[in-house]
Formats: C-alpha cells, structure tokens, sequence
C-alpha cells in the first residue's frame, strides 16, 4: 500500500509538471514483463506485454524495436565496426607503435565467441490486439509491419513472446565478467520500442554506443535461482517474501518454496529498465533524505568493501547541493551495482565496476535519466553536462578552490589540435575515431556549460540549469531547446554559440597586440586570431596590487553579462563587431604601472593558445 501511495503522488506530480513544461507530444509505453531465467543455460524465456500510446499527430503503419543482444554475435555491426577502429592508428608512441582506436573492452572479442557465448533475442510471437503480425529481423533491429494502422491519440497493445540468451560480458550486459566475476549485468536485455517523435522513428542499430527510449511504465517479474540477489531499476513491491537486505526492519522473511523465486519490480516513468544478479552481492542501504533510499550492490573479492560503504556517505553529503544545483532528484530509490564494463547509467540505478566511478554515473540520473535527449544524436548533451556536473560536485564534496574542469579542456585542446575533431552534431555512432568521439561529447561538451558561465555570467549559467531542468524535464529536449532556455534566461541572443560550437570545429584564439600610453591614459590592443568570436574579460594588474577588469561585450549577443561578483570593479565597453580583428581598451594608470595584462584571467574561455594571452611586464 504504501509503494502505491507513492506512485499515485508521482503521478500526480508528474501531471503537475507536464502541465508546466513546452508543448511536445511524448509517445508513450507500459510493459508488463514476465521472465523466466535458466542459470545453468544462461537463457531465459519472457513474455512482454506493451501498451503503446501513439500521442503523435500521425498514423504508424510499422513500428520497430530494438534487439540490442543480436550485436554480440561474430560479424555482427558491433563486431565489424570494432575491428576497423583497430585497424585506425590514432599516433605513433614513444617506441615507434602505432596505438590503434580500440574500444579495449570489446576489441575482437566478439569475433572469438563461441556459439553458447553469443547474445541474442528471439521472437516467437508478436500480436497487436490479439492478431498476429508479420515482422523481420534486422540483426538489432526488429521491424514490423503492421496489418492495420495505428491511428492518431490511439493506444494498442502489443503481446510478445520470446527467448534470449545472455551473451559473455562483452560491452555494458552479459554474464561473468572476469574483471568483476559478477554473473548478470542484465541491460538492454529486453525487446525494447524504439522512440518516435517529431522527427519521426529512430531504430539505432546498436554498433557502438548511447541510447534513447520512450518515457513509460515499467512491471517487470523476474524468475532466477532463489540464492541470487537482484538490484536494479524500480521499486521492489514483495520485498519482504524476497528479504536480502529489502525487507522491512524487524521482518521475519519467508521465502515460497522451491529452487526460484520471483522478484516483483515496478518504476514509473523512465525509458529504460536494467537489472543485476548473483548470490554473492552484499546489499546496504541508507535512506538519505525523506523519500530517497540509496542501495549499493557489490562484491567483496576486490578488496574495496569499504570503498563501496563510502558511496552512500558521500551521497548523503552531495544531495543537497546536486538538487539545489540540478534540480530534484524525482525518484524513491537508486542502485549503486556492482557490474559491467566499467559504468555505465540507467533509470534508478548504474552498473559500475568498482565504487570509483560512482559519481559521475550517479549524476547521470539528471541528464539521461530525467531530461532523456536522444543521446544518439546529442551524446555530449549527456555525457558533457553530466561531466560537468561531476565537476562541480566533486569541487564541492573537496573543498576545492581551482577550476574542475582541467582535464575536461585539456581533452578538447587535445582533440582540437588533432586535425580528428569533428563537430558535435555528429552522430554518436558516426564518429570516425573513439577517440574523437570521447574527447567531443566528454570534454568539450562539458566545456560548453563552464564556457557558457564566461559568456553569461556563472550564476546566470546555474539559473539556465535550474530553468532547463524545470522545463524540460521528461521531454527529450533537443540543442535549441536548451538554447532557447538560457538566452530567455539570460536576455542574450545564443545561436551564434549553438553555430560556431557545436556545428562547426572552428577554434578560439585571443591574444594580447600590444600596449601603449596616448594622451595621459593606457591603450591595451586585442586581437582575434581565431575563427570563433567570444566577448572579452581583460584584467590588468598593476604594481601596487590593484586590479582593474575590462570587459568587452560580442555584438552578436545583443546583451551583456552582469557582474559576476560584486567586491570587483568593471569598466564595460561597446561591443565588439565580430568582423573587426583588433579592439582597444584604455586605463587611466600609467603603462609603467601596470605589471599583468591577462585576456580571461578566469580560464574558461577555451582559447586554443593561452600562451599570448597573458602578458607579464618586467619593469
């Protein structure tokens, strides 16, 4: 009973919000998902039924899932796609080898598995509305045709029977892995609805990475060996008939008889569901604020116990400044697993193998998990915003006084200086370096969000999140949607950092021309020698410890940043026309005063060259 009060308030929250949010028609999903897993086979049979409601202003002749297992099979997609990134030399190292651009998790391995070492998913049956429908299978995709439409602001239901078999651990699901000895990391397990929205379907095979799912309602049983112990997405609706560590305090558990037992999950409106098994996790909770249980799930034999303990203290510390920063966390529960390849995120939980990667991927709970882009085609609209994200909490839980986003610009910088950079409005799966593909949606796309703090002002840039966050949340967003967010937010026009940014690999470079004294005052000269235009932050420095701050607006912004704080004086001038290479700020100081004349003293404007941007005067 309790569970239910809690969704019926979700529910009821989450009509709140849409009623709140832009107008974008969502499809929408319900599966009811009963699974039946063999342990000594490592297959498992499911039965799946799918509400599906087509709120599109369109009639669907077919619809198309996802076979995502059907990738771990030799000279599958995945397969081929990973050699050739072997074959591709990114450089040359210190002993004269080529460094090839492997994924190292999955290599070649896909091609040395051995037929019960395969992944796939079978379909036996598939019926809409109870008539049977005809469909094919192209390898992670399963299309199928339907005998009657599905007409607009209508809802079918679709019954599916099928078969799967756990591949060996190869990328993000599987089974025994070495590394983690963990015997189910269960993602993308499932014959999943692929999205459509207003750009119509997206069946992504699966060659490489990212996802994207319709927002819906999850029940799922899983039948497994009674000495397994599960964790995952959802909420657990018969934990005490299951116990391990789930039942209510003071509980006497009493599991049915038999060799299985039934694990009952329901979670309400996420896009994805992913679960973990094997008898030899240790389950600790904690409940960190009302209505907020943390579950870790891991093992022992890496000798990191205490590690894994830490993750729910660390939490409980970085909560209230995550939901002051990001927004509220929506959910009742999340599962810290032990598993995987490494981390990866999911609704309500992550897999991770081993506690160090704990932050980030919890801190995809915002970004994926409740804002929910197409990850396909906006991956650094994830990965960047929640790299920076992380940043900024590890700052926080560290006291940490200097910018924690070092590594994230040094990997742009890499990348831009590579002549491998290409934009972020590449697709995910069409970059033609991992390399390349890392640096992008990583580094430089969390550079966008510290950058934008330059451009707007830090505290402006925190009030976008907080407005993005409240907007959009549960609506897939897109590029211009965030745009148009922060330039409402910050009264400033954006789109020319929407252009040069993500839509082009053009690069930033300012430095210092020169400096002279004309008619009792100072002249600081500036000159753009790159391709992307940025408003200015000039500090001069003087020999008595002042400091005096310059700041040039970009015409192109139509609009000004306010003072970041307010102990530092400002002079503001006309705005740069973008066209003009040089522009010229003046002091009322002497040039024999002035010690340091730096451009962006705060660094977070991502010059290519900082080395003429700062200039130090030896009197």
């Amino acid at each position: 009973m309790k569970q239910r009060m809690i969704l019926v308030l979700f529910s009821l929250c989450l009509g709140l919000v849409v009623l709140g949010q832009p107008d974008r028609w969502q499809q929408r999903v319900k599966y009811v998902m009963n699974i039946d897993v063999n342990t000594q086979t490592n297959r498992f049979t499911g039965k799946q039924k799918l509400d599906y409601w087509n709120n599109s202003p369109d009639t669907l002749t077919r619809v198309f899932y996802h076979l995502y297992w059907n990738a771990f099979q030799p000279n599958s997609m995945m397969d081929n796609r990973s050699r050739r990134q072997g074959a591709i030399s990114l450089r040359t190292d210190r002993n004269g080898n080529d460094v090839p651009d492997w994924d190292p998790r999955i290599g070649d391995r896909i091609q040395n598995l051995k037929p019960e070492e395969y992944g796939y998913q079978k379909i036996h049956s598939l019926k809409m509305n109870g008539r049977p429908q005809s469909y094919k299978v192209e390898e992670t995709i399963l299309e199928v045709k339907l005998d009657k439409p599905i007409l607009p602001k209508s809802k079918v239901t679709f019954d599916m029977e099928f078969e799967a078999q756990v591949p060996l651990q190869i990328r993000r699901s599987g089974r025994d892995n070495p590394s983690t000895t963990v015997r189910y990391s269960m993602s993308q397990w499932y014959p999943k609805m692929c999205e459509y929205d207003y750009e119509g379907w997206h069946p992504t095979p699966y060659v490489a990475r990212e996802f994207y799912g319709v927002w819906g309602d999850f029940d799922v049983s899983i039948s497994i060996d009674k000495s397994y112990i599960l964790g995952g997405t959802g909420y657990l609706q018969n934990a005490n008939q299951v116990g391990y560590g789930y039942e209510d305090a003071g509980t006497t558990v009493n599991r049915p008889a038999g060799d299985k037992l039934t694990w009952h999950f329901i979670a309400p409106n996420v896009h994805d569901f992913m679960w973990a098994a094997d008898p030899n996790y240790n389950h600790i909770s904690k409940k960190v604020r009302n209505g907020l249980t943390i579950h870790v799930l891991y093992k022992t034999a890496d000798g990191t116990d205490a590690q894994w303990k830490q993750v729910l203290a660390a939490v409980e510390k970085a909560l209230p400044f995550v939901e002051k920063t990001f927004g509220p966390y929506a959910y009742s529960q999340y599962s810290f697993i032990d598993g995987g390849d490494g981390g990866m995120e999911y609704p309500m939980a992550t897999l991770i193998a081993g506690p160090g990667a704990w932050l980030h991927e919890w801190l995809h709970s915002w970004y994926y998990a409740m804002l929910g882009n197409n990850e396909s085609l906006y991956p650094w609209m994830d990965e960047g915003f929640t790299d920076y994200a992380g940043g900024r909490v590890r700052a926080f839980l560290e006291n940490q006084a200097s910018s924690p986003f070092g590594n994230d610009y040094n990997a742009y910088f890499s990348l831009a200086k590579s002549a491998k950079e290409e934009p972020l409005s590449t697709h995910a799966d069409h970059y033609n370096t991992n390399f390349a593909y890392n640096s992008a949606a990583y580094g430089k796309g969390a550079a966008f969000l510290e950058q934008l703090g330059y451009i707007v002002g830090a505290p402006v840039r925190d009030k976008i999140l907080l407005e993005y966050y409240r907007l959009w949340r549960f609506k897939h967003p897109n590029v211009q949607d965030f745009i148009n967010v922060a330039e409402k937010v910050s009264s400033m026009k954006l789109d020319w950092y929407k252009e040069y940014w993500i839509y082009s690999t053009k690069t930033i470079d300012y430095g210092i021309d020169s400096l002279w004294e004309e008619n009792g005052k100072t002249k600081v000269r500036i000159r753009d020698l790159g391709l992307v235009p940025m408003p200015i932050d000039l500090q001069l420095t003087f020999k008595d410890g002042k400091t005096e701050l310059h700041y040039v607006p970009l015409d192109l912004m139509y609009g000004e940043k306010p003072k970041e704080t307010d102990t530092a004086s400002r002079k503001t001038y006309e705005a740069w026309h973008w066209t003009n290479p040089t522009y010229t700020v003046e002091t009322d100081r002497r040039l024999t005063d002035i010690i340091v004349a730096e451009i962006d003293p705060s660094q977070r404007m991502a010059d290519i060259d900082r080395r003429n941007n700062r200039l130090e005067l030896k009197w």
